[in-house]
């Protein structure tokens, strides 16, 4: 089981990054949420086999959401993010 955070900044909110990012982590098989922040950027933690994190990273990294843009993402292997068992949409 890998776990990450990941902070995604670009053109991220309003375009749909959200709702995308959830049916590209459905799509994979990978759990766990993802949020607007205040400031502008999207925040995500994932759950799941090491390579379906893998692959869900890249689908994030070229951005899910046709209309959107990512201009940097940064990647934080984490153990203490919670198990979770779907993927959400926070917020």
């Amino acid at each position: 089981m890998k776990k990450v955070s990941i902070q995604v900044t670009g053109l991220v909110q309003g375009v749909g990054f959200r709702y995308m990012t959830k049916l590209t982590a459905d799509q994979i098989g990978v759990y766990g949420i993802v949020r607007n922040e205040s400031d502008g950027s999207v925040y995500i933690e994932a759950n799941g086999e090491p390579e379906k994190i893998d692959q869900f990273i890249e689908k994030i990294r070229n951005s899910p959401s046709p209309s959107g843009r990512v201009d940097s993402i940064t990647i934080e292997e984490l153990t203490s993010i919670p198990n979770r068992d779907k993927f959400t949409i926070s917020n």
